[in-house]
């Protein structure tokens, strides 16, 4: 008996994981992208070097910073799919949000400075342990560039 409830235990928490989780996921997606129509006109390309005309402005480091905790089902779909191998999927969505939300701040961040630009832009994931150092409990991305800030000379 006492198996069977925490076999139920089990499942209510895993629909509740899936449940908010997608919800979370749901509302964080709509969110990116209603920010990323209004950042369009701040470019962010990973180009190492400003064009001809670029040399004449204004340079400053941009950075955007975000941590996302993974849900629990997110936890248990992945150490499913560890059993078997493949791609995890479930992990995918995340560092996507992540990424996506990185370059957002980043953006909002040169746009402060009054720059349109952002060139030569690199990313940087790690991981933050969960369950004492079993499996990922959060997912930090960072996203940094050089702005370019029209000259007041």
């Amino acid at each position: 008996m006492d198996a069977l409830i925490q076999i139920l235990i089990f499942v209510l928490l895993l629909g509740l994981g899936y449940f908010f989780g997608r919800r979370a996921e749901r509302k964080h997606y709509d969110s990116i992208r209603k920010h990323e129509d209004e950042l369009r006109h701040v470019v962010v390309s990973s180009e190492r070097t400003p064009d001809r005309e670029a040399l004449g402005h204004d340079f400053d480091l941009v950075a955007g910073s975000v941590v996302i905790s993974v849900d629990y089902f997110k936890t248990v779909a992945a150490g499913l799919r560890s059993l078997f191998g493949g791609r995890v999927r479930a992990y995918e969505s995340l560092l996507d949000r992540a990424r996506r939300e990185a370059v957002l701040r980043m953006q909002h961040q040169a746009q402060a400075l009054g720059s349109e630009l952002i060139i030569n832009t690199k990313f940087e994931t790690s991981r933050i342990s969960g369950n004492a150092g079993q499996g990922i409990g959060s997912i930090e991305v960072l996203a940094y560039g050089t702005a370019l800030i029209a000259s007041s000379k």
